[in-house]
């Protein structure tokens, strides 16, 4: 059964930050950070989840999104959002931008996206989009053009129609955006991410997991302000 959480305290009440020891090793990878993934580059020991035993790397680090920047950057910060969540719109309208252009951008973090679709089908639908629209080489641009056509939850935005008219939006091949979700051919990426995050424990969206230089992650909870991220990236950049 699935349940409706992505607004109960999530973003808007008090900052939740919890950290967790865990250590990491990063190999090196040779694909483009627009295409690579972060499973394709990440070795080493186990995560915890909510209860504090050990998890599978790979809740972490499989059925991302591509890394957007750079390969390099000393320190992932990971997200577990769904395209209709309230909080996850706002985080992306408000705070990502401040993260994008003082820590993405100049090769000091890197992201990934993991999809939580807890809210309904449409952001089950919209999350496959999004990897069809990687099929062409635009993820993140797909990604972005679905929190640029936000019209909250359950409203209908996110429709088959909309899907498409939003791939065409940015230059993709209709025909094979269509042939790719009439396939459902990463729905198994979509519902492996689901429970990824389910296993973590998670609730709410969005979480963010920031795995830190010093081999150490730090969970934020929810779509906290510029402030608290800068504080945990400046902390471990010094």
């Amino acid at each position: 059964m699935k349940i409706h959480l992505p607004s109960i305290g999530i973003g808007a009440g008090a900052a939740i930050v919890v950290v967790s020891i865990v250590f990491f090793m990063f190999g090196q990878g040779a694909e483009k950070p627009n295409t690579q993934t972060l499973g394709e580059q990440t070795q080493g020991q186990e995560p915890t989840n909510s209860s504090g035993q050990k998890a599978p790397l790979n809740l972490l680090t499989g059925n991302t999104s591509p890394i957007l920047g750079s390969k390099d950057a000393p320190i992932t910060m990971i997200e577990f959002g769904d395209y209709q969540c309230f909080y996850c719109n706002k985080f992306y309208h408000e705070i990502e931008p401040d993260i994008m252009k003082n820590y993405i951008n100049t090769g000091k973090v890197r992201m990934v996206f993991k999809d939580f679709t807890i809210i309904g089908q449409d952001s089950v639908n919209a999350a496959h989009a999004s990897h069809c629209a990687q099929e062409q080489g635009k993820f993140w641009e797909y990604h972005d053009a679905l929190y640029n056509n936000w019209a909250g939850e359950n409203t209908g935005w996110a429709s088959s129609d909309n899907l498409l008219k939003f791939a065409k939006q940015i230059g993709l091949d209709g025909n094979a955006f269509s042939q790719c979700m009439a396939q459902s051919k990463y729905i198994s990426t979509v519902q492996g991410s689901l429970s990824d995050a389910k296993d973590l424990g998670l609730t709410g969206t969005p979480d963010f997991f920031i795995i830190l230089p010093d081999n150490t992650i730090t969970k934020v909870v929810g779509a906290q302000p510029f402030q608290v991220f800068d504080n945990i990236f400046k902390s471990d950049l010094k």
